[in-house]
């Protein structure tokens, strides 16, 4: 078979390469004194972003290293006082009690939501999804 030459096509899809236009007033120099508002101002330099997951590790370092409780204090003990008013209403609570309470609930958390993301990673999945929470509690023999 001959060859045959090829010619240049047109193309036929893709987005075309956005052109960066600065609009004319803000062409001109920064002034002396930036006027202080809650508008930003373009300065032409992209603000600095980590790679998807890189917080997301620092962060799983920095919880590990800590043992202060992650729950706000406050509104732990006015849901706790909430939940008891139904059982019986005018109940005092010890300080220590309350904080024994929450110590328990988010130890409670934190294995929960560990043996969640195994059944996340289990099912081929980085995200977990409340059918994993199901699976995690039921395997734990937790379901009502």
């Amino acid at each position: 078979m001959a060859r045959t030459k090829q010619t240049a096509r047109k193309s036929t899809g893709g987005k075309a390469p956005r052109k960066h236009i600065i609009p004319p007033n803000l062409r001109k120099r920064k002034p002396s004194n930036p006027p202080i508002s809650g508008k930003r101002v373009y300065t032409g330099k992209k603000p600095h972003r980590y790679k998807p997951g890189t917080v997301a590790l620092r962060e799983i370092r920095r919880y590990q290293k800590t043992t202060e409780l992650l729950i706000s204090k406050l509104p732990f003990q006015r849901l706790v006082r909430e939940i008891a008013s139904h059982f019986k209403s005018d109940l005092r609570f010890q300080g220590s009690a309350i904080a024994a309470l929450q110590e328990a609930t988010e130890a409670y958390l934190v294995t929960l939501f560990e043996d969640t993301n195994l059944a996340a990673i289990h099912a081929k999945r980085v995200t977990i999804q409340p059918k994993d929470i199901y699976l995690a509690r039921r395997l734990r023999g937790e379901t009502r």
